[in-house]
C-alpha cells in the first residue's frame, strides 16, 4: 500500500533492505550504543541519559539495549502537522509521503536571467510563494540563505518571511538553539498560545546532528526543547560513509542509527510519546572521487528509510534535487529518481525539492518542474479502481466495436480523472512551434513568474505581523549585543 499526499493507492511499495538486515543493523547499534557509546556534547542531555539508565564517561555516554526498546515503545507512530487555518495537511507515517523544498541555499539559479547569483530575502518571500502555489508540494521549507540580513540570525528573518507567506505547514531549520526558540515563539503567536500551537503544529524544526557517534550541543539542546513542548521535531544525524564512519553501507548506516537512537531516547525520556522522526537519507558511502557532499547517491537510496519502517517511525526524507549545475538532462534524471524512490520506498517528508549542485543552489524552476513529475509519479503509482462503474460493461454493450465513446455521458463523467500537466508538452511538433517552441525550461519560468504576479495568500492579521516582527527587532538586538 502506498499512500502519498493523503491519497490511498494500493500499489506495491519498495524497500531496499528486508527484515533480516534491518535486524543486523538494529543489533549492531544497540552493541554500539552499549558498547562504544556516543560523544553527548551537552550536560544537560548526560544528566538525563545517566538518570534514565546510560553510563557516562566525560563526554561519551553509553546506553543499554532497555532504554531503547523502552523509548521506541513510547515514541508515536505518525507525526500529524497542521496548515495554518489549523486543519491537518500531513499525517506522516506509513507509506504516506509528503514533499516540500529545502533550506539555506547559498545561490539561486535566478528564472528570469538563467545566471547563478547570491539570494537575498525577496528570493526567501518569493520560493515559499511558489511552494506555496504548487498543488503537489505539501510544505514551506526557506529554500536560500538571504545575504542582506545579519547572517549571525537571517533564520529569524526567513521564519517571519514563512509566516506571513504560506498558509501550508513549514519546517524550519536554525543554525543556533536561540533560534529555535525565537520560531517557535512566532508560531505559539500565530496560533494563539502555547497549548494551541502544541495542540495544532503547523511548523517543526529540522535538527541538524554532527553524525551518528557526535551529538553536538545546539541539537541535543533543540531536541530537549521541542520535546518539553511535546512538539514534533525531525532528529537527523548524518554518517558520509568512508569519511567519519565505514565505507560499507552496513557500517555507515549501524553507526549512524546509534546516533538516531540515542535522539529518541533523549526525547522520550524527557517526554514519553514526544513526536520525533528519523532520517530517510545518507546512511551509505560518501562520494570519495570528490569529496563533495551530493544530494543524489545510488548506494544510499532508501537505506535509511528502511530502518526508519522498521521501527514504524516517521522518515524524514529527500527528493526532488539534482547535483547538476543547470537545468539538463543530469538535473531531470536525478530529480525525477530521487521523487520517485522517496515515494516508493516510504519516506514521509521529503525535502529539498528543487535543490541543485550538492544543495549549495536552488531554483524556483526546479520546484516548478519537480511538482509536474510529483503529479505524474501519483498517478502512476496509484491504485486502479475496479468496479461496474469503471468497467462500463453496460457502456461497451451499448455503443459496440464502432460506437463513439468521445461523447459519451460515461466519458463526460471520468475525462478529467486522468493527469493532464501543465507544464509538459505532449502536442505534435507543429503546435509546439506555434505557442513559440519553448523548452521546459523557459515554459517553468513562465510558470513562476505567472505564480509571483498572481498567487495570494491569506495574510496573517496585523497584529499578529507586528507581534512576530518585534520578535525579529529583539534579536536582532540581543544579537548585537553579543559583540
Amino acid at each position: 500500500m502506498i499512500q502519498t499526499h493523503g491519497t490511498n493507492m494500493t500499489s506495491a511499495h519498495y524497500s531496499r533492505m528486508g527484515e533480516q538486515e534491518c535486524e543486523k543493523i538494529h543489533q549492531a547499534s544497540l552493541e554500539i550504543l552499549e558498547r562504544i557509546g556516543v560523544d553527548v556534547h551537552d550536560e544537560k542531555a548526560r544528566d538525563i541519559l545517566v538518570g534514565g539508565g546510560a553510563k557516562s564517561d566525560g563526554l561519551r555516554v553509553r546506553i543499554p539495549e532497555y532504554m531503547v526498546l523502552q523509548a521506541l515503545s513510547t515514541a508515536p507512530k505518525t507525526i500529524t502537522l497542521y496548515n495554518r487555518k489549523g486543519k491537518v495537511a500531513i499525517r506522516a507515517g506509513k507509506y504516506n509521503t509528503y514533499y516540500g523544498g529545502g533550506s539555506d541555499c547559498l545561490n539561486i539559479l535566478d528564472h528570469r536571467t538563467g545566471q547563478r547569483r547570491r539570494p537575498v530575502l525577496i528570493d526567501v518571500r518569493e520560493a515559499s510563494t511558489v511552494l506555496d502555489a504548487l498543488p503537489e508540494i505539501d510544505f514551506v521549507m526557506s529554500a536560500f540563505l538571504p545575504e542582506d540580513v545579519d547572517q549571525r540570525i537571517y533564520d529569524r528573518y526567513q521564519m517571519e518571511v514563512m509566516l506571513n507567506t504560506t498558509t501550508k505547514p513549514i519546517v524550519f531549520v536554525t543554525p543556533d538553539f536561540e533560534g529555535c526558540v525565537a520560531a517557535i515563539e512566532m508560531c505559539e503567536i500565530v496560533a494563539g498560545g502555547a497549548e494551541a500551537f502544541q495542540h495544532k503544529p503547523f511548523a517543526t524544526c529540522y535538527i541538524n546532528v554532527t553524525s551518528g557517534l557526535i551529538a553536538n550541543q545546539e541539537a541535543l539542546q533543540k531536541c530537549m526543547f521541542l520535546a518539553e513542548k511535546g512538539l514534533p521535531q525531525l532528529y537527523i544525524p548524518l554518517n558520509a560513509g568512508g569519511v567519519n564512519s565505514p565505507a560499507t553501507t552496513a557500517g555507515c548506516m549501524a553507526s549512524m542509527n546509534a546516533g538516531i537512537l540515542l535522539g529518541i531516547v533523549l526525547s522520550q525520556l524527557v517526554r514519553p510519546g514526544a513526536p520525533i522522526a528519523v532520517p530517510g537519507w545518507n546512511g551509505g558511502p560518501y562520494n570519495l572521487q570528490t569529496m563533495v557532499g551530493n544530494y543524489v547517491l545510488a548506494d544510499e537510496q532508501g537505506v535509511p528509510t528502511s530502518m526508519g519502517k522498521y521501527y514504524d517511525l516517521p522518515v524524514f526524507g529527500l527528493g526532488g534535487s539534482t547535483d547538476s549545475k543547470v537545468m539538463d538532462m543530469q538535473c531531470g534524471f536525478e530529480a525525477t529518481l530521487s521523487l520517485m524512490t522517496s515515494l516508493l520506498h516510504g519516506a514521509n517528508i521529503v525535502h529539498d525539492v528543487g535543490f541543485m549542485d550538492a544543495g549549495l543552489q536552488g531554483s524556483m524552476q526546479l520546484m516548478a518542474i519537480s511538482n509536474e513529475i510529483l503529479g505524474f509519479l501519483r498517478a502512476a503509482t496509484a491504485g486502479v479502481v475496479v468496479n461496474e462503474e469503471t468497467l462500463a460493461l453496460d457502456v461497451i454493450e451499448e455503443l459496440g466495436p464502432t460506437g463513439n465513446y468521445l461523447g459519451h455521458e460515461h466519458t463526460i463523467r471520468h475525462f478529467k480523472e486522468p493527469f493532464y500537466s501543465k507544464l509538459i508538452d505532449k502536442n505534435p511538433y507543429s503546435v509546439w512551434q506555434k505557442r513559440g517552441g519553448k523548452s521546459m525550461e523557459e515554459r517553468a519560468s513562465k510558470m513562476v513568474d505567472d505564480i509571483l504576479a498572481k498567487h495570494k495568500t491569506e495574510p496573517l492579521p496585523e497584529e499578529i505581523q507586528k507581534a512576530i516582527h518585534e520578535i525579529v527587532l529583539r534579536e536582532q538586538a540581543w544579537i548585537d549585543k553579543q559583540q
